[in-house]
Parts: structure tokens; sequence; C-alpha cells
């Protein structure tokens, strides 16, 4: 991404360079203090109208003119073949994506990219987004869990990582585009907008948590750079300083360790709990509480954990999560009013044979859903029940079609829970109780955890 920036950067000089004498010193500092922007999704759930519009005017050296986007799509030069791209979405769920001439979102029966769509289902798993961004830093001290979806020692029921979130805005932007292919996603402009931000996240995560220390761990997958069964450890660079940038909320300089981390928790938490500053010690909140608190700031918490294996199919596919029941047509199913939200599972066609049978794990937060639905009493006595009577979840292809909840036999979802006593100052974050497993929620659902099961 570093390599990208300086890449954009050296042709903005030259740009600027071309504009009238007159006007060329703006552009030329404008052209110098030039970074890639962030999105933040968890803050503004769709993406940025920059990006979702074909043309736009802009200020050439020559006067305003009316250009193709080049945030809106990447056009291919030449065509992709078959060999170049993998078939996304198989046995007929969804086109191979070579057979794009342009890079698209959330593609139509024509190969049109639908932005409205894209945002429909952003927005109905914003408030997920939103709350497991600010859990996952705020719970999360250590860098193996914190960090992807196959950490499997001792996760202690925190099913979520910044890969998975990662994961999640590939897949409702992408739904059968080139962002759901992660390996070959770069295409598509977009995923520079969100790579920065994952970055930046890394970034906070690090500022609050100056102590933790990769351990070291095989890296079994792969990459393009590094082989599979490489080490990562403490020497891999990992620090925004040893490229030289930072971000809004992280003012990393004259101040010490400990200076920084009060600064950035105070960050944080008046981005994505700014009413956490409650005096209420009970698991019951009142009807206006429910309304004007965040899910974050709650005194109870609840999750759905999600547990599959990422052999279980090669394609992409949902796991969506209802109160009540799913609506009759499953093209409404990723945006539907009663969705609690949705877990993507991403193309896994890529895989080596070795890595076929690691499991991944996700999670939905359930109290967004749970104030919407008019429950202010979020303790385990009323919550319990009533997500055992109304949780329900479906699966779906990335081509709107319903997957059958059998082809996946090695899902496994069940329900925690967890006391919180509210942050006591802006540089504090909550004091988060152990996480309590709730087995009679998804008892005897297909795909529920069973009784005997274990969690991890």
């Amino acid at each position: 991404m570093a390599l990208f920036e300086e890449s954009i950067w050296s042709n903005a000089q030259q740009i600027a360079m071309a504009y009238p004498r007159a006007k060329r010193a703006q552009y030329r500092e404008a052209a110098r203090t030039l970074r890639i922007p962030y999105w933040d999704w968890s803050i503004s759930p769709t993406m940025p109208p920059e990006v979702s519009q074909p043309t736009i005017f802009i200020n050439a050296p020559n006067g305003t003119t009316n250009v193709q986007n080049p945030l809106y799509n990447y056009t291919f030069h030449p065509q992709p073949s078959s060999t170049d791209f993998p078939t996304i979405g198989g046995s007929g769920h969804g086109p191979p994506v070579s057979s794009y001439h342009s890079t698209v979102r959330y593609p139509d029966s024509n190969g049109l990219s639908q932005p409205d769509l894209v945002n429909k289902q952003l927005q109905a798993n914003g408030a997920s987004l939103h709350t497991l961004t600010y859990q996952l830093i705020t719970q999360q001290p250590n860098y193996g869990p914190f960090s992807n979806i196959g950490y499997t020692d001792a996760r202690g029921g925190r099913y979520n990582s910044i890969e998975n979130m990662h994961n999640s805005i590939h897949m409702f932007v992408g739904n059968g585009g080139h962002m759901s292919v992660i390996p070959y996603s770069s295409f598509d402009p977009i995923f520079w907008l969100h790579h920065t931000n994952v970055d930046r996240l890394f970034a906070l995560w690090q500022a609050i948590y100056p102590e933790a220390q990769v351990t070291p761990q095989v890296n079994a997958a792969g990459t393009y750079t590094d082989d599979p069964g490489k080490s990562e450890d403490v020497n891999t660079p990992w620090s925004t300083k040893n490229f030289g940038y930072t971000y809004p909320e992280i003012e990393d300089w004259g101040v010490n360790s400990t200076q920084l981390t009060s600064n950035v928790k105070a960050r944080l938490n008046a981005l994505y709990n700014p009413t956490s500053s409650v005096s209420k010690r009970s698991s019951a909140a009142d009807a206006s509480d429910a309304l004007t608190l965040s899910p974050n700031a709650m005194n109870v918490q609840w999750f759905a954990n999600i547990r599959v294996n990422k052999s279980t199919t090669a394609s992409p596919y949902f796991i969506h999560l209802f109160l009540d029941d799913a609506p009759v047509d499953p093209a409404t199913w990723s945006f539907a009013p009663n969705l609690i939200g949705s877990q993507p599972v991403v193309d896994n066609s890529l895989l080596s044979l070795a890595n076929s049978d690691l499991p991944m794990y996700g999670q939905i937060p359930l109290n967004h859903a749970l104030l919407a639905a008019g429950t202010s009493d979020l303790s385990a006595s009323n919550v319990v029940p009533l997500l055992t009577s109304r949780l329900n979840w479906r699966l779906q292809n990335v081509d709107d079609s319903p997957l059958p909840i059998e082809k996946i036999p090695s899902l496994k979802i069940h329900v925690v829970g967890q006391e919180v006593r509210p942050r006591a100052a802006e540089d504090e974050f909550p004091e988060y109780g152990q996480l309590v497993v709730y087995r009679e929620v998804t008892r005897g659902k297909a795909g529920g955890l069973s009784d005997g099961e274990d969690t991890d």
C-alpha cells in the first residue's frame, strides 16, 4: 500500500506542474500533502459518493471537464481470460469475474454494478460493523486472535478479528464482483480506501497496546510474497513509524507511550462510544436509555459466534441472522428490516489442500437488534428465551439464491453474553466480564451448537 501511495503521489506532482502559473503553487501544495484517503465504514456504512458516480467533473489544467471517474471502476487492458481470474460462485452461482470488461460491484444479471444495493447491504450491517470495531479494539489485546479469522488458541469466546471485518467489506461491496475475490480485489479502486482504513484500525490498536508482540506463528496459507510455512515474528515490520506516517487519531509526536495510549483511547471513545458515561449499573435500561445509548454503552453485550470450516465450499456465501423468520424473497435477505447482521465467508477456491479444513471464526453483535425490537431489558433472563424462540439464520450464495444449510455441515453458531461496566472517564475503556455461553438458544437448530460440542 505504501508503494501504491508513493506512485500516486509522484504522478500528482507531475500533474500539478501542468496547471497555469497563476494556480500552480496551489496545486503543487495540494499534491505535496496528498495521501490515500480512508473510508471509515464503521462510521459511514455507505460507499463514499466519490466512488459511486461513473463520471465526475474535475478542474483540469485547461479548465473544468467531465471525465470517467477512476474511482468508479477499472477497465482491463486487455480483457482478462478465464485463466486470469478464477470462477467466482461455481455451480452456476454467478459468472466468472473474467467475463467483465471492467470491475463491478454487486453485479446484476447483465453484469452492471448495483451501487444502491451495495449501500443497502452496508447500511443493514452498519450497526454491526460499528459495534464490532469498538468491541474488537477495546476487548482484544492479543495480536493473534485480533489479527485473523483462523487463530484457534485461547480466543476466549471472542470470535471477531480485524480480518473478519476486512472480509465483510470485501463481500458487502463485491457480492459476486471483483471485491469478492480477495486475491484479485485490488483492481477495484475502492479496495485502497478500504485497506487504508484497515491499516488505520490496526494502527489504533497498536497505539493502545504498545507492549503487544507478534507471537511467532507459521503462515500456513502463505501470500504472494511469502511461501506457505514461513514464520511471522517480532522482526516482521508492523509499525506506521517505519514508513513515516500516521492517522488523525494518532498524534504520536511530543508524547510518551502512556500519554499516546490515553489520547488514542479518548479519540476512539469519542468516535465509537460517545454515550458511555452513564451511571446505571443494572442490566436493564428504561425506554429513553434504549433509544439514546449506543449499543457499545450498554451494561450487557450479546453476540452470535460463528465457526465454519473454510473448505466447506470453494464459493463465497453469506450467513444471515434474523430476528424471526427470513423474508420469503431471498433477494431481500441481505437488507431485510429484521436482519440482525450478515457473516460473509469469502472465496476459498485458492486454498491449498493442506489448509482446506482450517476453521474460521466470525461474530455478529445482537444488542442493536434487541434494542431496535424494543427490548430494553438485556438481562439473560429476558434475552435468552427471546433469542431461543426468535433467532433464525439462512445461508445465501452471491447470486442471491439460498444455500441449503445441510451443504455446510461444519457450521456451528452459538450465543454468548457478558456483563459490562461502562467506562468511567473519557480515556478509559469499559470493564468487560467473562463471556457466558447460552447453548439453549441454538440447541436443536440446524447449524447451531449442541450440548457437548466444543465452542472453540
